[in-house]
């Protein structure tokens, strides 16, 4: 065989093992092959459905009762004169005996901790509220048991601007910190950190509810 023919039959066994290597990549039909953490749609982070807590709950955060639309604010509130802010609405709430409010013009506001129920939709008070200032709450488990995350720190950021942009808002406060991507909710049962596990992995993700079962 002369050194042209031997170099042919190099090339074409070198093009048929790539040829091989990327079908076994791509898997049939030309998609992408699975991975550990790929999950069906119905799993994914956004579209996790937690259930509805059992009994009272409690939660602390801004009440924000505009000309009588009254919403109990868990995330960000804005620093303007009256502040402002979306949050879960709040039903059964009367400032009759309530201190530490303020008014300006038809917005009444202030920071409370609050009883109640919740249906997924709405929250409904139940008992009377306690001024932020003189609440005193139970220091909550440290679900990493004061265990470091071992993930990236340029990873965790891609993680965490992933999460913000596909939740939105129902990201109550999403951040960094010892090694994981710590995201608040209204309220999980551990349904959407199960989802969050799935997607990334275990001791990635540290999901929080704002809203505590008391009963």
């Amino acid at each position: 065989m002369s050194t042209s023919q031997r170099r042919l039959v190099l090339a074409s066994a070198s093009l048929a093992g790539l040829l091989a290597l990327s079908a076994c990549a791509t898997g049939p039909g030309g998609s992408p092959a699975p991975t550990s953490t790929t999950v069906s749609s119905d799993q994914l982070l956004e579209t996790a459905q937690p259930g509805l807590p059992n009994g009272r709950v409690i939660a602390t955060g801004t009440v924000m009762d505009v000309d009588g639309d009254v919403q109990l604010c868990l995330g960000a509130v804005a620093e303007s004169y009256p502040p402002q802010c979306t949050g879960i609405p709040l039903d059964d709430w009367t400032w009759d005996g309530v201190d530490g409010s303020e008014t300006s013009g038809d917005v009444t506001w202030g920071t409370y901790a609050v009883y109640g129920t919740y249906d997924g939709e709405r929250y409904l008070n139940t008992d009377p509220p306690i001024m932020l200032a003189l609440y005193d709450p139970i220091r909550p488990e440290d679900p990493t048991d004061g265990v470091d995350g071992t993930t990236a720190e340029a990873e965790l950021t891609t993680i965490q601007d992933d999460i913000a942009a596909r939740l939105g808002q129902d990201a109550l406060s999403i951040w960094t910190d010892r090694g994981y991507v710590w995201l608040q909710v209204v309220w999980d049962d551990g349904t959407i950190q199960d989802a969050a596990d799935a997607e990334f992995g275990d001791g990635v993700v540290v999901v929080t509810s704002a809203l505590r079962e008391i009963d």
